[in-house]
């Protein structure tokens, strides 16, 4: 068993932004703590949430973009966090549920799954994710992340994108828009993406110049 990258699979990209869903605007967690786009929060490092502009953007696509420049750049942090912690070879899929895992609780170093796991125990590693279940809600993704370090299963769908008010608020009753994978791996990866051929145009005053002296060559 081996490392296969140290960093996570497109799929286990999708997932996480699956959990932590879009807000494009600065919103108050669970903890009353500023949070902005995917997850992100001062302690990740710039922006602070809590000095952003408030409530719903003028441009969303704009928003949605930056949500996902900041969340690629917290990540980098997570991924490198689960690394030092995990002291064993992990396939693909354990990389990305731990570092899912870590993304949302910032426990990797002191979780008992994580000294299961370097103990070789992976069977009570994957147990000792039902550990954190604070708040009650988060159940369903600790169970998605258990079943995805132990067996693999991914999951799928659109991922949504959540209004927010002035006060930090998120209405939570219906996403505004949600993006198919399609469109979020566009934004996880950029580099990846189709560049537009571009064509360029004479300026009217170089064609004119062009067409003179044509003019006078054949003239």
């Amino acid at each position: 068993m081996q490392m296969t990258a140290k960093k996570m699979s497109d799929r286990g990209l999708l997932a996480l932004v699956r959990h932590e869903g879009i807000v494009p605007g600065p919103y108050l967690d669970v903890k009353q703590v500023w949070t902005f786009g995917i997850g992100h929060t001062v302690a990740a490092g710039a922006p602070d949430p809590a000095t952003m502009p408030r409530g719903m953007p003028a441009d969303l696509d704009a928003a949605i973009r930056e949500a996902f420049r900041v969340f690629q750049a917290d990540l980098a942090r997570y991924e490198a966090d689960v690394l030092r912690a995990v002291k064993v070879p992990l396939e693909r899929h354990e990389f990305d549920a731990l570092v899912s895992f870590h993304y949302n609780t910032g426990g990797i170093a002191k979780a008992a799954l994580t000294r299961h796991l370097n103990a070789g125990d992976r069977a009570a590693a994957a147990a000792a994710f039902m550990g954190w279940l604070k708040p009650a809600a988060i159940r369903p993704r600790r169970e998605a992340e258990r079943d995805l370090f132990a067996k693999g299963h991914y999951p799928t769908g659109t991922i949504p994108v959540w209004s927010v008010d002035r006060d930090g608020w998120v209405d939570f009753s219906r996403p505004i828009r949600r993006l198919t994978e399609d469109e979020a791996l566009a934004l996880l990866r950029p580099e990846s993406a189709p560049v537009p051929t571009q064509t360029i145009v004479a300026p009217s005053w170089w064609r004119r110049l062009l067409d003179h002296f044509k003019g006078k060559a054949t003239s």
